[in-house]
């Protein structure tokens, strides 16, 4: 029976973290930016995760910060979203460029 290494969740976490990078860097949709810091978060619990159940098996501080960057994850959506949506209804583009061009 194969079974899921630290090495591979390494390689998973890796992936999501420089996925999540280029689509921040990249994009100008203030969407598209938060779901990328949203998938540098979990790039980050992946690797809490990975590392408390093959370094400290006894232990549950990986499951513990996790749950932690969870909720500020949480609170940093709710946050970002309700900028989101002024930003729209003041000028009508959730783009990055066009919010910044028209400042009051």
């Amino acid at each position: 029976m194969n079974q899921i290494g630290l090495t591979h969740l390494l390689v998973l976490s890796t992936s999501l973290f420089f996925i999540g990078v280029y689509g921040f860097l990249t994009r100008r949709n203030l969407i598209v930016m938060l779901m990328s810091v949203e998938l540098l978060l979990n790039s980050v619990n992946i690797n809490f995760l990975a590392f408390n159940k093959y370094l400290f098996p006894g232990k549950l501080d990986g499951v513990f910060f996790s749950l932690f960057i969870i909720t500020i994850a949480a609170a940093e959506a709710a946050v970002a979203i309700a900028i989101i949506i002024n930003l729209y209804r003041r000028h009508k583009s959730i783009d990055v460029e066009d919010a910044e061009v028209m400042r009051d």
